[in-house]
């Protein structure tokens, strides 16, 4: 299975983040040689029949040579594409993040979850297992994150719609 993972908190080539060569190798440790970077902010197409297992072992490897420890999130490309497919032609897709996060689906009408929202300036879109789709108020702001884990209790990582088009437009060719 193809799947995409996002690394919390990563700046590739910044001073106090994993680089580039420990990624790929941690992933490599992990048993998927072939992973591909994308961007500079830790996010990366494996294959695996066992993704939670790479994520795991990523995780450790990554740790272990850089001596940053970062969480990784993981979900099917599959997912991404269906999210690309929907959503793909939203009017002004910059204000959009998509978000990976632990917890269970998230109920986009809960009265409790939309008032976090409303709190933190942004509304719930759309969500699935273990990922969110997050509308901000204000262009540049991004509020996905930090909302997700409010509502969910769990860790989250999140990157703009944009950056989910282009991923989905760059690798989801015979997937």
């Amino acid at each position: 299975m193809r799947c995409v993972a996002f690394m919390r908190n990563v700046n590739q080539g910044q001073r106090g983040h994993p680089s580039t060569d420990d990624i790929r190798a941690g992933f490599a440790d992990a048993g998927c040689p072939d992973a591909a970077l994308f961007q500079a902010n830790g996010t990366i197409l494996f294959e695996s029949d066992a993704p939670a297992d790479v994520v795991a072992t990523a995780e450790q490897s990554i740790a272990a040579r850089s001596g940053h420890e970062r969480e990784i999130l993981w979900t099917p490309l599959d997912t991404l594409i269906e999210v690309a497919s929907k959503h793909g032609a939203v009017r002004d897709p910059r204000r959009f993040e998509f978000a990976l996060h632990g917890g269970a689906t998230i109920d986009t009408n809960d009265p409790d979850a939309t008032a976090e929202a409303d709190r933190n300036r942004c509304e719930l879109v759309d969500a699935g297992p273990g990922w969110a789709l997050v509308r901000n108020r204000v262009e540049g702001e991004g509020h996905a994150t930090p909302t997700i884990e409010r509502i969910t209790g769990t860790r989250a990582s999140s990157r703009g719609l944009p950056t989910v088009l282009r991923l989905v437009e760059r690798f989801a060719r015979g997937a």
